[in-house]
């Protein structure tokens, strides 16, 4: 089952979500070449600096402990996500087992 993440439109935000009984940190910070994600799982960091497109999963490798993954998806089109449109046209999910 998919989880959405509630996120807002700013360029730089930190936020923690329970997910899968994990403590999850997220970091999205927008920089002229695109957003950028960093994820932490239990205060470990799990990946720093991924570029996020469009419904591609950013985790992608059972190795890095994580019981699932995160993609962008475009509600609008195929275009990858701005942080103009967080929240709104570009949705943050969740699916547990994805990436096992």
């Amino acid at each position: 089952m998919a989880v959405v993440i509630p996120l807002g439109a700013v360029a730089y935000q930190s936020l923690r979500v329970p997910l899968s009984g994990h403590a999850i940190r997220l970091d999205l910070q927008q920089r002229g070449t695109g957003l950028y994600a960093s994820v932490w799982m239990d205060d470990v960091p799990v990946l720093a600096g991924v570029l996020c497109q469009d419904r591609t999963w950013l985790i992608r490798n059972a190795a890095y402990g994580m019981p699932g993954d995160l993609a962008f998806a475009d509600t609008q089109g195929t275009q990858d996500p701005d942080y103009s449109g967080l929240g709104s046209r570009f949705v943050l999910v969740y699916a547990e087992g994805q990436n096992v």
